[in-house]
């Protein structure tokens, strides 16, 4: 259990990081559109990819991740 803990932050941590490497630009322009969103809305997509990371978490288990 703890293995997979540790393997699917590894992952986050590689993404985040190709992302500030490849493209940090990409990154200024994703929080200045993040800031013209409302708190609701801002709430709403941190709900949206914690639900969209369940299932993909649970997809990978049931495949025999």
């Amino acid at each position: 259990m703890i293995e997979t803990i540790f393997l699917a932050l590894g992952l986050v941590l590689i993404v985040e990081g190709l992302v500030y490497a490849l493209a940090p630009s990409l990154v200024e322009q994703l929080l200045a559109a993040l800031q013209s969103l409302t708190e609701e809305q801002r709430r709403m997509v941190g709900l949206v990819s914690i639900a969209l990371g369940v299932i993909l978490v649970w997809c990978a288990k049931s495949l025999g991740a």
